[in-house]
């Protein structure tokens, strides 16, 4: 027994040091799979702009003229409502950072209350919550539509559940809903506890505005106080002085239609109540891959949107920013997807028949078939649908450079129109050249009255 546990144990140290005798083999590295595109056509290099119906920011662009010259006090506020494109702030925050380093900062704006879902975020402002919130208006959640300014809304009816909000300010405002039996919510700030607000009354919107004396950096904190429901919307949060906010109303998954669920009486009201400047409306990417959506459909659909914009904002300028570049995976291959073809084009033909300028954000990428440019060059997610942070930055460059150069040139032709009024030609305010919507009819006004 002895002898065959001692041959056992020598076979063990020679198998042993056999395998510590032979070289060892190196990890064999996996390569990332090989992505296969099919082509559809071929990118081309992107326009030097891709904005049509320039014409219809002329609103806009006198109210920025107005800033940049010091008439103006009031902020100028623009509205941006869209999907995850716009909802990651990636984006929206660019452009609101090239917009205000160049006509001031007015604030944050309307931000919406608490976490409305786990990945929300500004980036001019900090939002906490507590567990026990719902959040009515998502995608794929049919409500009452009673949702506001933003399409969500949240609401609790447990007791000393909360939500913090964290900005730059001097003015503070709550927006809310009242509803019979509703609850009631303590608010406090800097140290400051403000009176209780009630949410019982008949359905309708309440609004709570807080004083906190001087401008800066504040956090203020809201807690229920029973067992019933409170129902909220955001803050609205400026600066008091003279400059633009950039507000971000995106929706993750968001189709342009959703906004056709929503309470239109309700929507209407906090549209008037932000009085925007500008409108911009940024769907397009969920559409595409809708089953139910033509291009007959979706034009009524997306016109129908924008009537509805332009009845609760007349004065407001719209802005319609088409999808950009997507492509779908199927076998281990990727596609471009074509039915993105006729969406930009329903945007682009609903677009010119409401009034509304057109920026095809497709085209400025480099066209149909770039999207796995963007993926190589890490400007893309390798969704081939969102792009990452870098690649939204240079999107809300190339947008504001499409709109600055219209405005550039409106400014040009705003300067000259005083000049020629002071140098004895008194027909500017005869042919309407003082409204920035007339000065360039004024001027063709004029020159078929001169002789030939």
């Amino acid at each position: 027994m002895r002898r065959a546990a001692g041959v056992c144990l020598a076979l063990l140290l020679w198998a042993a040091a056999l395998n510590a005798a032979r070289p060892k083999k190196k990890p064999v590295r996996r390569l990332p799979a090989k992505r296969t595109y099919v082509a559809h056509t071929v990118p081309v290099p992107p326009p030097d702009t891709a904005l049509a119906n320039e014409g219809a920011l002329v609103p806009f662009f006198e109210l920025l003229y107005q800033l940049e010259r010091g008439e103006r006090a009031a902020p100028v506020r623009v509205l941006h409502y869209g999907d995850s494109h716009t909802a990651a702030d990636e984006w929206t925050g660019t452009l609101r950072a090239l917009f205000q380093g160049k006509f001031g900062d007015a604030g944050p704006g309307f931000v919406q209350a608490g976490r409305p879902w786990n990945s929300f975020r500004r980036k001019d402002a900090m939002n906490r919550a507590s567990r026990h919130w719902y959040t009515d208006g998502l995608f794929g959640r049919k409500g009452d539509g009673l949702y506001g300014l933003a399409g969500v809304s949240i609401t609790s009816a447990r007791p000393r559940e909360w939500v913090t909000f964290e900005a730059e300010f001097k003015t503070l405002e709550l927006w809310f809903m009242k509803q019979p039996g509703g609850g009631s919510f303590e608010v406090s700030g800097d140290g400051t506890e403000f009176e209780p607000v009630s949410t019982d009354g008949l359905i309708e919107p309440g609004y709570a505005a807080f004083d906190l004396s001087s401008a800066g950096r504040h956090t203020v904190r809201l807690e229920t106080a029973e067992r019933a429901a409170v129902r909220l919307f955001g803050w609205v949060a400026e600066k008091a002085n003279a400059g633009l906010t950039y507000e971000t109303l995106g929706i993750n998954g968001a189709q342009a239609g959703m906004q056709l669920d929503w309470d239109e009486r309700l929507h209407a009201e906090h549209i008037r109540r932000r009085d925007p400047a500008l409108i911009v409306v940024a769907y397009g990417t969920n559409e595409a891959g809708s089953r139910e959506l033509t291009y007959e459909s979706y034009r009524a659909q997306f016109g129908a949107v924008l009537q509805r914009l332009r009845a609760a904002a007349p004065a407001a300028a719209i802005l319609v920013a088409g999808p950009p570049d997507r492509y779908y995976r199927q076998r281990r291959k990727w596609y471009p997807m074509l039915s993105m073809d006729w969406v930009v084009r329903a945007q682009r033909d609903a677009a010119a028949e409401q009034g509304c300028a057109f920026w095809d954000q497709r085209a400025k990428m480099g066209g149909t078939g770039t999207m796995p440019r963007w993926v190589r060059e890490g400007l893309a997610q390798r969704d081939h649908v969102h792009m990452t942070g870098a690649g939204y930055r240079r999107l809300g460059e190339m947008l504001f450079g499409d709109m600055m150069e219209p405005y550039l040139r409106f400014v040009e032709a705003r300067q000259a129109a005083p000049a020629k009024e002071s140098n004895g030609d008194g027909a500017h305010r005869a042919d309407r050249g003082d409204h920035p919507r007339g000065i360039e009819e004024g001027r063709r006004d004029r020159a078929r009255r001169e002789p030939i």
